[in-house]
């Protein structure tokens, strides 16, 4: 836990100003959302801890690659476009 929460301090809290409750909570909701969904993990090498359905990802080099934003810019996530 003291991991976790000291990747969602460094990755995401310090730096927003959440001007109260209904801020901060939904910054840590964005994060969470962000953490099991789109951020590799190291501990499972390199994969996500909720991976997309299968077929849903293009494994291949094929297409542009873009990325997904969560905060405005705070939380960015690098994706290749299926083709």
């Amino acid at each position: 836990m003291e991991r976790f929460f000291g990747s969602m301090k460094r990755e995401c809290l310090r730096r927003i100003i959440p001007l109260g409750e209904i801020g901060l909570r939904h910054a840590i909701q964005e994060y969470l959302a962000h953490y099991h969904t789109e951020r590799p993990h190291q501990g499972l090498d390199g994969a996500l801890i909720d991976p997309p359905a299968a077929g849903a990802e293009n494994s291949t080099s094929i297409g542009r690659v873009i990325y997904d934003m969560r905060l405005g810019i705070i939380l960015r996530h690098y994706r290749r476009e299926c083709a």
